[in-house]
């Protein structure tokens, strides 16, 4: 999240007291009441079925963590900060199982069956995208194929070349780690990637996933690591950065809202799953995913503007709070349900892990360079186009702008993770044939 919606700069030394020390803008000593209240009932296996346990879980430990990550000097400067430390640490708590059995499946099943990562997606993308302005939606949507395109074309030739240098085959370096890292996370790149490449290979599909997501998983990583890099890159050489807005030369604002309208967020609410309905429905006929059909859905009507002010200012309104209160919260959603630690550590070879390295170093400078070329600010370009091609798709894209701090691109991250996972499922069948 930005940077002014820190409980404490990340700059300042922490010489509070505990009267003044916040967490989630709490007073740190009631929020350990909270936390207090929420861990008793975790591990009295005493949490409620449904909504009301897995949000109290992941409110508190998201916020604790990411609190801990974004205060935390290494972790904070280089590796992402509180993003990197939800996930990664509700990660090791369900591999070391320090996280009960009971509680894993409730934040899984709120994740999945609950479909809290859509309905914080659904958010991000009608309200970021309804807070544009027109003009800036057409310039950039006509012109984010090419650096798109370049991404791919960076992190395969650098993970050919790395590969080479240290003896793997191209067809190991292209096939089994470049292209599912840039194939759009798991349900829509390593899982119909496996299917293609069992009709084509043979073996069973199963084998192939389990090749191809210790190189998703750690992928993830280091696009995470690359945002919070990137996001320090942008405050050293701020001629690179638009600070989240991606095209050169439009330095638009966001319209601020003075005071929060609690009837105008209940608007946002219906415009968000309307529409994230709306692309489930036309999905069955339409061969997208539906979020991007969301995306040009909603696009469209902000370009055409014939959506009533009241719906686009309780859009932006609604993206806002979920934005400044559920990250951290669905970070930890992600690290359980969705980042398996033991097959990243199973991978962690020196060669296998400077290859996929290699890769989002690639989509990096491909995306960034072309970026630059097409008008696009570098750093954002590199973000969008390269390391939400690299990660982990929907949980990959809400990790690394918040990582990079720069939540606002979340459309332009969704249609490189949707319809970037489509074009490199159609190029992993064009591949093939030349290895085989």
């Amino acid at each position: 999240m930005e940077e002014s919606k820190r409980t404490v700069p990340a700059d300042l030394p922490m010489k509070k007291s505990l009267g003044t020390l916040s967490i989630f803008n709490i007073p740190i000593l009631w929020f350990g009441v909270f936390a207090a209240i929420a861990l008793y009932a975790m591990y009295t296996d005493n949490l409620p079925a449904g909504m009301i346990g897995a949000l109290l879980i992941i409110m508190v430990l998201g916020e604790l963590l990411g609190w801990i990550g974004d205060h935390t000097p290494i972790v904070r400067t280089f590796l992402g900060g509180g993003a990197i430390v939800a996930i990664f640490g509700s990660a090791y708590m369900v591999y070391s199982g320090l996280m009960p059995e009971t509680t894993t499946t409730l934040i899984t099943e709120f994740m999945k069956d609950g479909d809290f990562l859509n309905f914080y997606i659904a958010a991000l993308i009608t309200g970021s995208i309804l807070g544009m302005e027109s003009k800036v939606l057409v310039k950039a949507g006509v012109r984010y194929a090419l650096p798109l395109l370049a991404a791919v074309a960076g992190a395969v030739l650098l993970a050919a070349l790395v590969g080479m240098l240290l003896g793997f085959s191209i067809q190991d370096a292209v096939l089994v780690i470049a292209m599912p890292i840039m194939g759009g996370g798991m349900g829509a790149g390593a899982v119909p990637m496996s299917q293609v490449y069992s009709e084509m290979l043979g073996n069973e599909p199963g084998y192939y996933l389990s090749i191809l997501v210790p190189a998703l998983a750690l992928g993830n990583v280091f696009a995470i690591i690359l945002a919070s890099v990137l996001n320090i890159v942008g405050k050293k050489y701020p001629s690179l950065t638009g600070n989240g807005q991606l095209i050169r030369g439009f330095h638009y604002e966001k319209k601020e809202v003075p005071q929060y309208n609690l009837s105008k967020m209940g608007i946002g609410v219906l415009a968000a799953v309307s529409f994230y309905m709306l692309g489930n429905l036309l999905g069955d006929f339409i061969p997208l995913h539906p979020y991007a059909i969301m995306i040009i859905l909603v696009a469209g009507l902000k370009v055409a503007n014939v959506m009533p002010e009241i719906i686009v200012e309780g859009a932006s309104q609604w993206y806002e709070f979920v934005a400044r209160n559920w990250t951290n919260a669905l970070l930890i959603g992600i690290g359980v349900a969705y980042t398996d630690l033991a097959a990243v550590l199973n991978a962690l070879s020196v060669e296998y892990v400077l290859i996929v390295l290699a890769v989002v170093i690639g989509a990096v400078i491909g995306s960034g360079i072309i970026g630059k070329f097409m008008g696009f600010y570098p750093i954002e370009a590199a973000i969008t186009a390269g390391l939400c091609m690299a990660n982990m798709g929907g949980t990959g894209d809400v990790a690394v702008l918040s990582a990079a701090r720069r939540m606002e691109l979340m459309p332009f991250a969704q249609i490189s993770s949707r319809l970037g996972g489509a074009l490199i499922l159609l190029l992993a069948s064009v591949f093939i044939p030349f290895f085989l």
